[in-house]
């Protein structure tokens, strides 16, 4: 647990180094591709957090409910970074849509136990993991917002955190048929 606060006490350093740079970054100086893709970084922050919510919502287990709220706690920070750095007026229209999904995703396996949640959460992130590097690669190969590349950066860093963990605490990748088909359809819905 120690090395978990630790870890959420450097969220929190690097968001408040990060953030003060955001504010320079004027949505209209942004690509429409950029602006597309901060879209569904916020619509993905905005399921997240409804994902530990609907743990937290049926979970019992204290184990899990102390991973769902140190994790919910760190995807709350995203979102609140995106809020500051997207008007809501270029929020994705589908958002209570993506708060039911989200909210879904994680009261479904809350109700099956841990290693449900566990899978639940490495296929969302292993799909996160990836989304960002796709982001990442295209404003480095455009050499655009170096601020906006730190934050993705980190944002990145602690969702492989959360993947990483989850695969850990679930023992690994080793499915049935049942849990592997639900890890399939939460990670092509999160795509």
């Amino acid at each position: 647990i120690r090395g978990c606060r630790a870890r959420l006490a450097r969220h929190f350093r690097v968001m408040n180094a990060i953030a003060p740079a955001l504010p320079d970054i004027a949505i209209a100086e942004m690509p429409a591709w950029l602006i597309g893709e901060l879209r569904s970084d916020h619509a993905g922050e905005t399921g997240a957090v409804m994902i530990y919510r609907g743990i937290l919502a049926f979970c019992k287990d204290p184990a899990i409910r102390d991973f769902a709220e140190r994790h919910g706690a760190t995807e709350q920070g995203h979102l609140d970074l995106l809020n500051a750095l997207l008007p809501p007026e270029a929020h994705s229209k589908l958002l209570p849509i993506w708060r039911i999904a989200g909210w879904m995703t994680g009261a479904i396996p809350a109700l099956f136990g841990p290693r449900a949640v566990y899978a639940t959460i490495d296929a969302v992130e292993s799909f996160v993991d990836h989304h960002y590097q796709q982001q990442l690669d295209r404003l480095e190969a455009e050499a655009l917002f170096p601020p906006l590349q730190a934050l993705l950066r980190h944002c990145q860093e602690e969702e492989i955190h959360h993947r990483d963990e989850a695969r850990e605490a679930g023992e690994g990748r080793a499915y049935g048929p049942l849990l592997g088909a639900w890890a399939w359809v939460v990670g092509t819905g999160s795509k």
